[in-house]
This record gives structure tokens, sequence and C-alpha cells, in this order.
């Protein structure tokens, strides 16, 4: 198994920044892709960003793209999400989640995420 616990949330106003930390246990840290999602109560879970187990490459999905930056530190079993430029819209719990890299690191889907963290809340006001 894996453990996931995020932090690094907060209340921030729009324009402003952002950083998300993932730490992992369990497991061999670089055996997985991982990602970070986001939900409200009013949405659907939304694909955020991933990273293959190298960092070689990374994902964003539209909504972000430009503005967030995902990275990760395998000797430090850590995952990142670097947000600026803030926006209302961005407000949510924010989750990351691995998949093992066996699986397409580009499939936006949730699918193959086998684990995942508790979240941490992201309130960006206006």
């Amino acid at each position: 198994q894996v453990q996931l616990v995020e932090s690094g949330g907060g209340l921030v106003q729009a324009g402003g920044s952002l950083r998300l930390s993932c730490a992992a246990s369990g497991r061999t840290f670089s055996s997985y892709t991982m990602g970070w999602f986001r939900q409200t109560p009013e949405q659907e879970r939304e694909f955020v960003a991933a990273i293959n187990w190298s960092g070689g490459s990374s994902f964003y999905g539209d909504s972000v793209k430009g503005r967030f930056t995902i990275s990760r530190d395998n000797a430090k079993n850590t995952l990142y999400l670097q947000m600026n430029s803030l926006k209302p819209e961005d407000t949510a719990v924010y989750y990351c989640a691995a998949k093992h890299k066996v699986y397409y690191s580009g499939d936006y889907s949730e699918k193959g995420y086998a684990y995942w963290g508790q979240g941490t809340q992201v309130t960006v006001s206006s």
C-alpha cells in the first residue's frame, strides 16, 4: 500500500500563490505516476495535473495550464503542486493520488489511481 498525505492548503486572495505538498510512504515512490485532482460539492472530481514516475513528463488540465506546475522529488518521496495566479474558481479540496507506472501517465481520468490522500482545502477569495 501507499499512504499519501497532502498539506499546504489555505486561504489566499485571487492572484496569489500556494504550494501544495503530498508526502508518500509505504512503497517505492518512484514506481508510481502521481496526480493531483480537485473537487467541490457542486462539481465532479476534476483532473488537475499528473507527472510520470521519473518526472520527465507532466500533464495539465486546460483550466490550470500555464498557471500550475507539478513536480516531484523522488529522493524525498514528495509530490508538489505550485499554484500561481489563483482564481476563485480554483477553490476546491485538492487530492493527490498514485497509480503504478505500468499505466499510461497521460490518461487524465481517475482510472488506475489506486491510492488517494485525504485532501487539503484551497480557498481563493475574490
